[in-house]
C-alpha cells in the first residue's frame, strides 16, 4: 500500500477530542507519555533552544504528521525528518522492516511525493504547536521547545535539483504553506493553534553521505548548502570509516555476530578516515566563512548481504541497525571526537534505548536520535524512559546542565573513550544475547478475534494498527441467501457468528505501508496489517487498493471487499439494507433478513453470505465507540 496523508483538519481534530477526553492520543496510552523532568535538560543546537536532546531519527518514525506527534509526545523535541531526495518515486519492497532482534531494514527514503513530504513536516510543524498549546502533559513552559531537522541525500544534483532547491527554501520561508494549511480549517480549530508559529520549520540539514553518495560530493554538496541555502549542516557518516577489517573484527569476531556478511564494495567507494577528517577541517573553515554552522553525526546504518528470510528473496542487500551499530558507531564517534580534540560537534544515532541513551548523552553527543529500539513493544512510549536517571546524575555531579555534565565526566573526548571501550566488552550488545526471536503460539490471526495483546498497535510507527470496541457474542445462527435451480431465492443454512473479544485489532490502510513490523511482534501468525479489517479513508484510496480486501466507511454507509467480493450496507432509521452487488435483502432490528431480491442476472448457486454482513456490522458500529482516523472526520470541533 502506498501512504495517504491524512487532513489536517482529521489530524486537529482527534488530537483536540483526545486531549480533552484525557485518555490515549493516537493510541498512545497516557502513562506512557514524556512526564517532564525535575531537572534541566534542555539543549542549544545551531544556536537554537530544544527542551530534551533526544527525538526519533530519520526514518519510518518522522514520515508522517502524526509520527511527530507520537514522538512528542513521548518526549522528543528535536526531530530528525526522514530523508528527502530528488527521486521520489522509489518502489519500496515489502515487508521492509525486520527487527527480530537487532535490526535490518530494506527502506532507505521517502516513500511520499516531494511535496507531500512537504505538507506532512508543515502539519507536523503545526501539531506540535498545538500541543505545545494543550500541553497534554501539564509540562512546563521550559520543556516544550522542539527543533525540526532536515535530512536530505544523496547526490549534489540531486541537492542543487530545482524540486529540492524549492522544497529547501520552503523549509526555511514556510508562511504560505502554512497559512495555507491554517486557512482550511474549520474556524473552531483554528483556536487550537497559538496565534503566532514560526515561519522557518528548519534551518538545519543532516546530509546523509549513503545509498551511493559519493565521496568526492560530500563537501561540495555541505558548501552547497551553505552558499545556497545559508543552512547550518550536519555531516552523517558512515561505520565504514572505521575499516573493513576492524568492523569485521568487531562484528564477526569481538560481538560473535559470525552470520553478518559485510559487503566489501561499500567500504572500498565509502569515504576513508583520514580523508574524513582533512574534509570537515575544511569545510569548518568554510562554514566560519558563510556564517552557517557544521557538526557531524556517527552514524548510518551498515550495509549487509540479506541472509534472512524476512524480506523479499530479489533483495541481496539490506542495512543493520540496533545492538551491533551501537558499538560501532560509539567507536567511531570516540576515535573521531580524540582525533579533532573534542572540537567538532557529534550528535548520535545507532541502538539507542533505554539503558545507554543517557550514558551516550552525558559523553555530549547531542543529539542523540532513535529508530530501532522504538520499534520494538511500546513503540513511542518507551522514549519516556530514556532520560530517566538523569536527575539522579546531576545530584551525584552537583551539577545543573548537560554541559556541566559532560565537563565533570572530563569532557567529551574522556567520557566517549571510556564509554566506548564499555560497549565493546558489555555482552548485551553481543550476538549471544541477541539471537532469540519474539515468542509465538501455535494459533493463526482471522479477520475476528486474537489475543488482544495490542503489541501490534504499539509496534506500528505509522499508528495504522488500533483497537476498535465490539460486544461479545454468542453463535447467532444464519441463514444465507442461495440462487437456487430454478433461479429463486432459497435460505440455506449459514452457520453461526460468533465474537469473543469485547476488543478487535483494525488496521487503516491509509497509514500502512506494510512493513511488517508488526508480524514480528504478533504472537500469532499471519500477520495484522495482512488480515485484520483493513479500512481506507476515502472511495480514492479503496479504490486505489483494489487487489485488497478493506472498507470504505462513511456515516451510515460502509462499502467493504471480503474474500474479493464487494459488499454494501446502508442504515436506515429502523433496518438495514446489505447486498452484495447480486443479491439484496433488508435486514430488521432482530438481524433477520427481509425482503430479499436479485439486483442482477447471477448463476446458480450464488451465494449471499450473512456472516459477511454480520461482521460489517459488528465493525461499522464499533468504529464510532472510540477516536480514530476513520471516525475523526466526524468528532466534534469546539472551541480548545
Amino acid at each position: 500500500m502506498h501512504l495517504v496523508p491524512q487532513p489536517l483538519s482529521h489530524l486537529l481534530a482527534r488530537l483536540r477530542h483526545e486531549v480533552e477526553q484525557r485518555g490515549p492520543i493516537f493510541d498512545l496510552p497516557r502513562h506512557r507519555f514524556y512526564p517532564g523532568s525535575a531537572v534541566d535538560l534542555s539543549v542549544l543546537l545551531h544556536g537554537r533552544r530544544a527542551s530534551s536532546p533526544i527525538g526519533p531519527a530519520a526514518g519510518p518514525h518522522t514520515q508522517l504528521a502524526q509520527n511527530l506527534v507520537l514522538s512528542w509526545l513521548g518526549g522528543a523535541r528535536v526531530m530528525e525528518l526522514k530523508t528527502v531526495q530528488v527521486n521520489d518515486t522509489l518502489t519500496i519492497p515489502r515487508p521492509c522492516i525486520d527487527v527480530e532482534n537487532v535490526g535490518y531494514n530494506v527502506e532507505w527514503s521517502q516513500e511520499l511525493r516531494l511535496e507531500e513530504s512537504l505538507t506532512e513536516y508543515a502539519k507536523g510543524w503545526l501539531l506540535v504547536h498545538a500541543l505545545r498549546k494543550l500541553n497534554p502533559q501539564q509540562l512546563r513552559s521550559d520543556e516544550l521547545d522542539t527543533l525540526f531537522d532536515i535530512s536530505v541525500g544523496y547526490s549534489l544534483d540531486g541537492i542543487r535539483s530545482p524540486q529540492v532547491a524549492s522544497w529547501l527554501d520552503m523549509m526555511r520561508d514556510a508562511s504560505p504553506l502554512l497559512d495555507k494549511l491554517r486557512a482550511e480549517l474549520p474556524t473552531s480549530l483554528k483556536s487550537c493553534l497559538p496565534d503566532e508559529i514560526p515561519s522557518e520549520i528548519s534551518g538545519c540539514v543532516t546530509l546523509s553521505t549513503f545509498h551511493g553518495c559519493p565521496p568526492d560530493e560530500i563537501e561540495r554538496i555541505v558548501e552547497h548548502l551553505f552558499a545556497r541555502h545559508q543552512m547550518d549542516v550536519v555531516v552523517k557518516l558512515n561505520p565504514t570509516l572505521l575499516g573493513f577489517a576492524e568492523v569485521e573484527d568487531l562484528l564477526c569476531q569481538r560481538l560473535g555476530y559470525g552470520d553478518l556478511r559485510l559487503v566489501k564494495q561499500s567500504f572500498d567507494s565509502d569515504l576513508r578516515f583520514d580523508e574524513a577528517l582533512a574534509m570537515i577541517a575544511r569545510l569548518q573553515r568554510s562554514a566560519t566563512r558563510a556564517g552557517c554552522r557544521l557538526g557531524v553525526k556517527f552514524s548510518n546504518t551498515l550495509v549487509v548481504k540479506n541472509h534472512k528470510r524476512f524480506f523479499p528473496q530479489s533483495e541481496e542487500l539490506m542495512y543493520l541497525s540496533g545492538q551491533p551499530l551501537h558499538v560501532l558507531a560509539s567507536s567511531l564517534a570516540a576515535r573521531f571526537a580524540e582525533a579533532t580534540d573534542g572540537q567538532v560537534p557529534i550528535s548520535f544515532s545507532g541502538g539507542i534505548d533505554q539503558k545507554n541513551c543517557a550514558d551516550v548523552v552525558a559523553c555530549g553527543l547531542l543529539p542523540v536520535t532513535v529508530c530501532t529500539d522504538l520499534l520494538r513493544p511500546g513503540g513511542y512510549g518507551r522514549m519516556a524512559k530514556y532520560l530517566e536517571s538523569m536527575p539522579a546524575r546531576f545530584a551525584e555531579a552537583n551539577v545543573h546542565s548537560l554541559a556541566d555534565l559532560v565537563a565533570a565526566q572530563g569532557g567529551m573526548v574522556h567520557a566517549l573513550r571510556s564509554y566506548a571501550a564499555k560497549v565493546v566488552s558489555d555482552p548485551r550488545y553481543a550476538a549471544a544475547k541477541n539471537s532469540s526471536s519474539p515468542r509465538r503460539v501455535s494459533s493463526t490471526l482471522a479477520l475476528f478475534d486474537c489475543l488482544s495483546c495490542d503489541k501490534c498497535i504499539a509496534v506500528c510507527p505509522n499508528d495504522a494498527n488500533f483497537a476498535i470496541s465490539t460486544p461479545a457474542i454468542e453463535g447467532v445462527a444464519l441463514r444465507d441467501l442461495i440462487i437456487d435451480d430454478s433461479g429463486q431465492l432459497a435460505q440455506v443454512d449459514g452457520g453461526t457468528f460468533s465474537l469473543r473479544e469485547n476488543i478487535q485489532i483494525a488496521n487503516f490502510a491509509d497509514a500502512c505501508n506494510e512493513c511488517g513490523n508488526c508480524d514480528i511482534f504478533c504472537p500469532e501468525w499471519g500477520g495484522p496489517y495482512k488480515l485484520k479489517p483493513r479500512f481506507f479513508s476515502s472511495a480514492i484510496s479503496y479504490q486505489a487498493g483494489q487487489k485488497l480486501d478493506g472498507f470504505v466507511v462513511t456515516p451510515g454507509r460502509m462499502v467493504g471487499r471480503i474474500d474479493g467480493i464487494e459488499h454494501t450496507i446502508t442504515l436506515d432509521d429502523d433496518e438495514t439494507h446489505f447486498d452484495d452487488g447480486t443479491i439484496s435483502v433488508r435486514i430488521g432490528r432482530d438481524g433477520q433478513p427481509t425482503d430479499a431480491r436479485v439486483l442482477t442476472h447471477a448463476s446458480v448457486g450464488h451465494r449471499l453470505k450473512l456472516w459477511n454482513y454480520h461482521a460489517m456490522r459488528t465493525l461499522y458500529d464499533g468504529l464510532w465507540k472510540t477516536s480514530n482516523y476513520v471516525s475523526a472526520s466526524t468528532l466534534p470541533q469546539g472551541d480548545c
